[in-house]
């Protein structure tokens, strides 16, 4: 068995050398910052306590192991840190956190060295849509690739999920920061340009320093709002288009920007911030119908600047045009666009003379600023709620110019403007329309039903009710000034039958007195009794008029969500995994018997503990044909802003995905059945983890304990969003009503990480026991994609838990049984974990992943230590009336500061 130690050092030697001039830099630099700040001797101590958390690695026993050096070095750095005032071990707590924000930054920064240094080869980049497009050209004959490529659909749905830890205030710095660490990187810039970017990277890290990691206001609906939006601007709404023509270019090669492209706007976004009100009273019918106002806003400002950017660009002489147009005959596209200038100059005159004034002679330049004119006219017709003759009615009207213009110009001979940058604009408009995202609506089944009994009596509707009927109003309105595609889908929590989907239509009649807006009702199916029922509750929406009428209109297409983090809390992530899995079969073979086009709607988490992991591999282990050309997911938290926070991430991110999606569709990814001799290790490995996890989480006395040992209750109050912890108002007496964030946010900060991997130890114990033995497992470790994943991603989770900290947290709780319990079921899952993957030390096979873990971890010991203590004081402080309200303030803040900081360097949270 190799020592922790040893991989670390191994790792620390693998280190790239721009990575380690980066950390080098940075770290120095915050050094310098936190000395001219606070002093020598607040740099010493942090420097004293990097140094004794290092130490104590170097003592770490191999495996479980904890050694009596290890536990004595642990006992000193607690004493240590006991012994700081509270301002200065604060101040510690916060030289911790901010080094992790460099470091992340560092780290990001060399991915993405890495992901261009990877694109600079002759061969395609593994898992992009180049790749992919060449594995389909040697698997499937064009016709059944482009019949594929037709209905390709990747639906990535942002949420406002509360798992971003860091404060906006937070990115935006570390984001200028990133800026001039680009700038001192750059060979192109001279010696005073680079003392220039040296100069400022000192005064951002030294801002970053002073700039409070806390929040000291709750989030409201709208700032989600504003956050979500800002993604857009920032890469999205441009990295659209680049994603598209990645695809064209794999499909056409150099051929793609001079001729009609074959790539189609596959990419839908969707989101649910300021639409989501389960759980959540301060998402109310008002915040819904702005929220959809303000993405309307963001959305036709980009295309407005677009079109002005392109339009100004469109210079063609008209003299050269008509030449180029008598050469090749037929001007059919050029006539209708001379008509609808015409059209325009007759309606609004004074706008066509002012463009026709500075573009004289330049029709296609005319055409498409006087289309930009048009979308600032919509704009502006959106946001007082006025009429404009100018703006257009829909963003289809405006894709149909856009398509003239096109045509126009590939007549005229100028393939290369009509399929270049104007493709770009189209794509945009074709994705994002005018209204950004599909804002979607989800409300819990229990709500709909309280409601409608209210309604049914004649009773007069309490305020949550009256709120739920506001809702559908809210949606209609949005329809009629907006278009159906703003808003229309309606997520059911906790569908238990086809009575909650019926009563969301009854509902909407009743808001809007027989005149509902066009719903597509989406159930949502998250315990694992509604997973096996999945299907038969199908069977009577299907059945129900409002859902006929629907599929009749969309050509039988039908939306199902499946959710992950409940599912995962209730029966553990191995159970969870089978049982998703299974109801994916299940719902793939009802959707073909009934004819249905069927988009599985998967909400998965940003944690492993709730569906988290690798988007990629997650595809390719899907159920045979639950995919089928369409996806959608769920994008959450500080999951968006890691995978999209940066265009070269984000669009290696897409393509990961989207090149699964196809690859999954072929049946090209190994997404066959399990082989029949895979059963029974399956279904012994499922039922030794269920029983494993139950007997955990239903043990008496097991939330009072996870809350005394863990930082559970505080984390909501780190106002990192708008929605509430726990749905209900009451105190949770157990789990049912605990959200699934907090409950893995809060396993994470006492590094044990319990979610990602409890149960799997005994699972595996049962299976080896059984028929075929370490062999069977073995076989269908290698040759079940979904097993793969199962295992690879418990095996991340494992690799991120420190057993030695984890240990001081469980004693927390003063419980040894419990204690004693969970310990035990890590080291039978780690042996038996790599047992089965044959790996000799956790992540073996990931060096990147192994690496990172490996560096950080002693820095979140750090952390870890420090939050003991506050753990440790704000319970004796709640046991005591003797300290007063201002030192138990300061207490929590300590508290949460901590909890932010060990946030930042494991880079996760719920």
């Amino acid at each position: 068995m190799v020592s922790n130690t040893e991989s670390r050092n191994a790792a620390s030697r693998r280190v790239p050398a721009a990575m380690r001039r980066d950390v080098r830099l940075l770290g120095e630099m915050l050094g310098r910052v936190i000395a001219e700040s606070d002093g020598d001797d607040l740099l010493a101590d942090v420097e004293d306590l990097r140094r004794r958390v290092i130490a104590a690695r170097q003592h770490d026993g191999a495996g479980a192991h904890v050694t009596k050096s290890a536990a004595a070095a642990d006992d000193e750095i607690a004493a240590l840190v006991a012994g700081w005032p509270l301002a200065r071990a604060e101040a510690v707590a916060r030289a911790f956190t901010v080094y992790f924000h460099l470091a992340n930054l560092a780290e990001e920064h060399q991915r993405i060295r890495t992901l261009r240094e990877r694109d600079a080869g002759a061969q395609p980049v593994r898992e992009s849509l180049a790749a992919a497009m060449a594995t389909l050209a040697a698997a499937i004959g064009e016709d059944e690739r482009a019949a594929l490529l037709g209905r390709l659909e990747v639906h990535p749905v942002l949420t406002a999920h509360p798992t971003e830890a860091r404060r906006r205030a937070v990115t935006e710095a570390l984001r200028r920061i990133g800026t001039q660490l680009d700038r001192v990187n750059d060979a192109r810039l001279g010696a005073a340009a680079h003392a220039e970017a040296r100069r400022r990277l000192r005064e951002e890290i030294d801002l970053l320093w002073r700039t409070s990691a806390l929040r000291t206001q709750a989030m409201q609906p709208l700032d989600e709002v504003r956050s979500g939006t800002a993604i857009f601007d920032a890469t999205l709404f441009r990295l659209a288009p680049r994603v598209y023509r990645a695809l064209d270019l794999a499909l056409q090669g150099d051929a793609s920007g001079s001729v009609l492209p074959q790539a189609t706007a596959f990419l839908r976004f969707g989101s649910w911030i300021g639409g989501d009100r389960d759980g959540n009273p301060f998402v109310t019918a008002t915040v819904t119908e702005q929220a959809v106002r303000i993405q309307a806003d963001h959305a036709l400002r980009a295309l407005e600047n677009a079109a002005t950017r392109i339009g100004r660009s469109l210079t063609i002489d008209a003299v050269l045009l008509a030449e180029s147009a008598a050469g090749r005959g037929g001007a059919s596209a050029l006539a209708e666009l001379d008509a609808a200038l015409a059209a325009l100059a007759d309606a609004h005159p004074a706008l066509l003379a002012e463009l026709a004034s500075r573009s004289p002679g330049e029709p296609f330049r005319t055409f498409l600023l006087a289309a930009a004119h048009r979308l600032q006219a919509t704009r502006s017709s959106l946001a007082d709620g006025g009429a404009s003759a100018l703006a257009y009615g829909s963003a289809s009207e405006f894709i149909a110019e856009l398509r003239l213009l096109q045509r126009a110009l590939a007549e005229a001979g100028a393939d290369r403007q009509a399929y270049g940058e104007l493709q770009h604009l189209i794509w945009q408009a074709e994705t994002f329309g005018f209204h950004l995202a599909e804002l979607e609506v989800r409300q819990h089944s229990a709500v709909h039903a309280a409601a409608l009994r209210e309604v049914r009596v004649g009773q007069q509707p309490s305020p949550q009710t009256s709120e739920v009927l506001a809702t559908f109003a809210a949606i209609a309105a949005i329809q009629r000034r907006h278009g159906v595609d703003a808003c229309r889908r309606y997520v059911v929590s906790f569908t238990t039958s086809a009575a909650d989907i019926a009563a969301v239509y009854e509902l909407a009649e009743l808001a809007c007195a027989g005149q509902p807006p066009v719903l597509d009702v989406v159930p949502l199916f998250e315990s694992g009794h509604d997973l096996a029922n999945a299907a038969a509750i199908l069977d009577g929406m299907i059945a129900l008029a409002p859902v006929e009428r629907r599929l009749y209109a969309t050509g039988r297409r039908l939306e199902v969500m499946l959710g992950y983090s409940d599912s995962a809390k209730e029966l553990g992530t191995v159970s969870a995994t089978f049982r998703l899995f299974d109801a994916q079969q299940r719902l793939a073979r009802w959707a073909a018997r009934q004819q249905i086009k069927l988009v599985l709607f998967h909400g998965r988490g940003g944690a492993l503990g709730r569906g988290g992991g690798p988007a990629g591999r997650a595809v390719l282990a899907q159920a045979p044909g639950s995919v089928d050309g369409r996806f959608k997911v769920t994008e959450q938290g500080e999951v968006i802003f890691a995978r999209y926070g940066d265009p070269v991430i984000a669009q290696r991110h897409l393509e990961q995905l989207t090149s699964a999606v196809l690859l999954a569709s072929a049946g090209d990814a190994g997404t066959t059945e399990p082989a029949a001799s895979f059963a029974p290790v399956t279904q012994a490995l499922e039922a030794g983890a269920l029983s494993a996890y139950r007997d955990l989480v239903t043990a008496s006395g097991f939330a009072e304990w996870f809350a005394r040992l863990s930082p559970l209750a505080e984390i909501g109050t780190m106002r990192l969003g708008s929605r509430p912890a726990r749905r209900g108002l009451a105190a949770p007496i157990g789990l049912a009503d605990l959200r699934a964030i907090p409950w893995v946010f809060a396993w994470s900060q006492t590094r044990v990480n319990l979610p990602g991997w409890y149960g799997l130890g005994s699972g595996l114990a049962a299976a080896i026991s059984g028929p075929g033995g370490l062999d069977a497992v073995r076989a269908a470790y290698s040759g079940w994609p979904l097993l793969a994943v199962l295992l690879d991603n418990a095996e991340m989770s494992l690799a991120k838990t420190n057993r030695r900290i984890a240990a001081r947290y469980l004693a927390l709780g003063d419980d040894e049984r419990l204690a004693a319990q969970v310990l035990a079921e890590y080291d039978l899952t780690r042996k038996l974990v790599l047992d089965v993957t044959g790996h000799a030390r956790l992540l073996a096979n990931r060096s990147v992943l192994s690496r990172a873990v490996a560096l950080r971890d002693p820095y979140v010991d750090a952390l870890s230590h420090l939050q003991l203590r506050a753990l440790a004081e704000v319970r004796a402080a709640g046991d005591s009336a003797a300290r007063d309200g201002a030192e138990q303030a300061a207490l929590l803040r300590f508290l949460l500061l901590t909890v932010n900081g060990v946030a930042a360097g494991l880079q996760n949270t719920g």
